[in-house]
């Protein structure tokens, strides 16, 4: 494998290059990759950082080496093709393209079943993510009420995620459960919460996206590099980092800061991987 021009700057704000891309996500790649395992990859690529091209590939890229995994996922015009990023060689043949890492809820054998609900919660501005910690607490009570243990993460741009375990579930039902929550959320936090995705309702107030979990959408990976000026990372949380959070800068991790943070936690979203620990929608 031919890893090239490592001396490129790609995210212009710390000049960082593409050879430290590569070192990170070498580094981070035993978290990482069992998010990635089994789940078919759509790349969001910035071969030449953030202000470049910036442009979705779902379909295996025109020479993939015969060694990375691929699978055949079905779609409304017919089956397509996705890469499968298994391993350390095919992640690293991944991050040398330059790439957002984005995967669905469901696994490449069972397409129609969503094993793990995701919650998206987008700040309007002038809301920060400061907000969206305060929506994310009442969203975990909430679904622990339904017995199921919600993580977060970052979402390495604005906001944050919330992702529960799910037995294998269908992907329709689970968005319906999760458009549930988002309602509910607006009715009992009407200043902070909306639910809707109209622009106009949005300022100052936390979007509750329920719509990723349709079977044909998906969500930043975990520990990717996100495509800003800064190598901003979507960042496992401890929860009470969410509960105390006042700031938005205390919640905006780097690559730099990953390797520190597996060291003192461990993979905080190890729960999500754990079939032992899935819910069942009520």
């Amino acid at each position: 494998m031919t890893l090239s021009n490592l001396e490129k700057v790609l995210h212009p704000a710390t000049g960082f290059t593409k050879g430290e891309l590569l070192h990170y996500y070498a580094t981070a790649a035993e978290a990482l990759l069992p998010h990635l395992r089994d789940r078919p990859v759509s790349f969001l690529r910035y071969p030449d950082g953030p202000d470049g091209q910036v442009f979705f590939t779902k379909n295996v890229p025109p020479g993939t080496p015969d060694w990375v995994g691929t699978t055949e996922v079905p779609r409304s015009e017919g089956p397509a093709r996705m890469v499968l990023v298994q391993d350390l060689p095919s992640l690293m043949w991944a991050a040398n393209l330059v790439t957002e890492f984005h995967t669905p809820q469901w696994r490449a054998d069972a397409p129609d079943l969503a094993d793990r609900l995701v919650l998206d919660l987008d700040p309007g501005a002038p809301a920060t993510v400061v907000e969206c910690c305060r929506v994310a607490v009442w969203l975990r009570d909430r679904l622990a009420a339904d017995g199921l243990t919600a993580c977060a993460k970052t979402s390495g741009s604005k906001g944050l995620h919330l992702l529960a375990a799910l037995e294998p579930t269908p992907s329709a039902e689970v968005t319906a459960y999760a458009k549930v929550l988002a309602v509910e959320a607006e009715a009992d936090l009407p200043e902070l919460a909306i639910h809707r995705m109209t622009r106009s309702l949005r300022p100052a107030k936390v979007f509750v996206d329920f719509s990723q979990n349709a079977a044909r959408k998906t969500t930043a990976a975990p520990y990717t590099l996100r495509a800003r000026p800064a190598p901003t990372v979507s960042t496992p949380l401890t929860w009470d980092e969410v509960e105390s959070c006042t700031t938005a800068s205390e919640l905006a991790f780097r690559a730099e800061d990953i390797a520190p943070r597996l060291a003192r936690h461990g993979d905080l979203l190890e729960p999500l991987l754990d079939t032992g620990r899935a819910g069942s929608l009520p």
